[in-house]
């Protein structure tokens, strides 16, 4: 193996590494986004509020599209992502008014 195949291996195990951990705090950080948003829900169920909030959701949308914009994130992923995660938000708090 030649010192630049090594140091790109080397280089290549650090970067993997990294994402390891950032794939590990992402996951955490919805578990712990969704156990809020499962205290919500059942806040909303229990006080007969609508599961769906849209000037809030329109807000957040607004407020992560620029955060997404500043961390330099694809404007289109972000938009997905953050809409997956309103939908998945709404659907428990539709289930928790079951």
């Amino acid at each position: 193996m030649t010192d630049a195949v090594a140091r790109a291996a080397e280089l290549l195990k650090e970067h993997r590494d990294s994402i390891d951990r950032l794939d590990a705090i992402l996951v955490y950080t919805l578990g712990e986004r969704f156990k809020h948003t499962q205290a919500v829900g059942e806040l909303k169920a229990e006080h007969d509020l609508p599961p769906s909030d849209p000037s809030r959701e329109a807000a957040q949308i607004a407020r992560l599209e620029d955060l997404a914009d500043r961390a330099h994130l694809d404007p289109d992923f972000a938009k997905a992502f953050l809409n997956f995660i309103i939908q998945e938000v709404i659907r428990h708090h539709k289930k928790h008014q079951e």
